[in-house]
C-alpha cells in the first residue's frame, strides 16, 4: 500500500468562468474594437471638418457676393475658403519673389518697425514663421533626452543652435537649445541651453515624440497598438467559436 505523503497531488480542474461572464468578455472586445476603429476617424473627420469651416468664415468677407457659391446654390460649398486662401497666400508668394513685390514689403516691414508696440510682436511672429516653415530650416527636427530637472530625464525637441553672441556668454564648450513641451498642451514649457554632452538624442520623429507627451507616455513610440487590435479582435472570435456548439457530422 503506497503511503499516504507518496500519493501525487492532482492538481485541481480548471473553473471555467460562467457563460454570462464569458458573454460580457465578448463585448468587451467587441466594444473596445470599435472604439480603437471608429475613435480615431472620428477625431479626425471632426478637426478636419472644423478647420475647413473656419479658414471659410475667416475669408469669406473678403470675397464678393458673386463669387460665393451660396448666392447660386441653396446650400453652402464648404471649402471654398481653403481653396481662396491657398490660391491667394501662393499668388501673394509668387508677387513678392520680384523686385516690386520685395520692394512693397520692405516698405511695409519698415512702417511696422517704426511702431513701439507692434513692432516687437511682429519681428518675434516672423522669426517664429521663418524658423517652422523656412526652407532649410533645423528646427524641431531632432529628439533628445535631458536631465531635467536633476535627477529626472525629460523628453525635449533641440531647436536651432544658440547665436554668436549667446555661445560666447555661456560658460563651458558647445550648447544646444532645448524646448521641454509640457503634458498635454506641448505648446507651452521650458525653454533653455544645455551642454550638447549631457542631451542624448534618440531615434523617433517629432511626430512620435509629440504623440508620447500628448498621451502623458501611454502612445509609445513604435508602440503595439496594431497588435493590441488585432489581438482583440481574435479574442473576441475565439471566444465565439468557444460558445457555438459543436458540428454533428451528418451521416
Amino acid at each position: 500500500m503506497m503511503p499516504i505523503d507518496d500519493v501525487p497531488a492532482v492538481p485541481p480542474a480548471p473553473v471555467e468562468p460562467p457563460p454570462h461572464h464569458r458573454a460580457a468578455a465578448r463585448l468587451r472586445n467587441y466594444f473596445l474594437t470599435g472604439l480603437i476603429l471608429v475613435g480615431p476617424l472620428y477625431i479626425t473627420i471632426n478637426l478636419t471638418w472644423w478647420l475647413i469651416n473656419w479658414v471659410d468664415d475667416v475669408m469669406r468677407p473678403f470675397l464678393p457676393d458673386a463669387l460665393r457659391p451660396e448666392t447660386y446654390l441653396p446650400f453652402r460649398v464648404p471649402g471654398v475658403g481653403l481653396i481662396v486662401a491657398f490660391l491667394g497666400l501662393t499668388l501673394l508668394g509668387f508677387l513678392t519673389a520680384n523686385l516690386v513685390g520685395r520692394t512693397l514689403i520692405e516698405f511695409g516691414e519698415n512702417l511696422l518697425h517704426r511702431m513701439p508696440i507692434v513692432r516687437p510682436i511682429y519681428k518675434t511672429v516672423k522669426q517664429i514663421f521663418e524658423t517652422l516653415f523656412s526652407k532649410g530650416s533645423s528646427g524641431f527636427r531632432k529628439v533628445a533626452l535631458a536631465e531635467f530637472p536633476v535627477g529626472m530625464w525629460s523628453v525635449v525637441f533641440i531647436a536651432s543652435p544658440p547665436s554668436r553672441e549667446l555661445a560666447t556668454r555661456l560658460p563651458g564648450g558647445d550648447f544646444v537649445s532645448c524646448f521641454l513641451p509640457c503634458t498635454p498642451n506641448p505648446t507651452t514649457g521650458f525653454f533653455f541651453y544645455a551642454p550638447r554632452s549631457q542631451v542624448i538624442e534618440i531615434d523617433i520623429t517629432v511626430e512620435q515624440a509629440m504623440a508620447l507627451i500628448m498621451s502623458a507616455g501611454m502612445a509609445q513610440p513604435n508602440g503595439d497598438g496594431q497588435r493590441k487590435l488585432a489581438a482583440l479582435a481574435d479574442s473576441a472570435r475565439a471566444g465565439q467559436a468557444a460558445a457555438a456548439p459543436p458540428t454533428v457530422p451528418v451521416k
